[in-house]
């Protein structure tokens, strides 16, 4: 019988940082995460969508939650993902341009099934249970962010307190679980993000072309590469609400090269690492910067692979945990 293996110090440090970091997790709620101060948006179900994108742009959100005021209820979370299927129905009943405008939120549901897409993300959580509880239920449910919703004490009605995105629990670990800095192993030696079967695009591509892959893939990006691979851009899906405010879905026959030019000059620009990075230092970008993904390159800056948020969450939640664990 062979001898095990002694533990590395690295794979040792890299154990006892994820274990901190669950443990910290399981005592902080996700009221722990929300700012002192923050600003809440919730859309009725009868607001006309055209409304909602105005709404949406002019405070710079790319999601809101759905409030039904005839049941008094929460109606799921409105994200780019509802006005992508808009724009699906667009493209196989172009007559309908015209009454898309009166288009109110309750009516997606009705283009979903038509579509036959999945509905909107309806997952939530009361903010009084433990933030792990929350990470757990996102990897579930392949959400990006999580509503959370209370019951009035008074009149024993949910009420919605706030959205809690991956980002900004990624950053409240960033910032207060100092042993992120023990996460020393780089990422070819782990089994984090994604690298074969890409879905990219050029400058050239229809922008019609990459919401249809970002529809048929379940994705949330495209790497635009150009002919010698190298990574140019990314084309993201909250790019699409750009390119349909105000109703003008002729926009969308633009390509890709055209599309970003009317993105915000304050975009931040993409975020990209190598294979030989660290996640000591990912975290340390995210607790200085407002990421949502990195794109893996190599010294050419040739595409290696994607690094999402999902797969960073899902690695500190998961990683080393029996089988049992991982479906609790």
């Amino acid at each position: 019988m062979s001898t095990p293996k002694p533990e590395s110090a690295i794979d040792r440090d890299q154990r006892k940082a994820l274990q901190r970091i669950r443990d910290f997790l399981k005592v902080r709620t996700s009221y722990d995460v929300l700012p002192l101060s923050f600003r809440l948006i919730i859309f009725d179900t009868t607001l006309l969508v055209k409304k909602s994108l105005t709404i949406l742009i002019q405070n710079g959100i790319v999601s809101a939650p759905l409030w039904d005021s005839k049941t008094s209820t929460f109606a799921g979370l409105l994200t780019t993902s509802d006005y992508i299927n808009l724009i699906q129905y667009y493209f196989q009943h172009p007559d309908a341009v015209n009454r898309i405008d009166q288009f109110k939120l309750n009516s997606l549901r009705e283009i979903e099934r038509e579509l036959g897409v999945s509905p909107p993300e309806t997952a939530s959580i009361n903010p009084q249970r433990p933030l792990y509880e929350a990470c757990r239920r996102m990897l579930e449910t392949r959400a990006r962010r999580i509503p959370l919703i209370d019951i009035d004490d008074e009149t024993g009605r949910a009420m919605v307190v706030s959205v809690v995105t991956q980002y900004r629990i990624l950053k409240f670990v960033a910032v207060n679980v100092h042993e992120t800095q023990l996460l020393r192993k780089p990422l070819r030696h782990l089994n984090l993000g994604s690298y074969s079967k890409f879905v990219t695009a050029k400058m050239e591509t229809p922008v019609f072309d990459v919401i249809h892959q970002l529809v048929h893939n379940n994705i949330s990006s495209v790497p635009i590469l150009n002919t010698d691979g190298v990574v140019t851009n990314v084309f993201e899906s909250v790019d699409v609400i750009t390119l349909i405010k105000g109703g003008n879905y002729e926009d969308l026959n633009l390509n890709v090269g055209e599309a970003l030019q009317k993105r915000s000059p304050d975009f931040p620009g993409i975020y990209t690492c190598s294979i030989d990075d660290r996640l000591d230092t990912i975290f340390d970008t995210i607790r200085k910067s407002r990421v949502h993904r990195f794109v893996v390159i190599d010294d050419d800056t040739r595409l290696v692979g994607v690094l999402t948020l999902s797969d960073i969450l899902e690695y500190i939640l998961l990683e080393g945990e029996s089988e049992d664990a991982r479906t609790d």
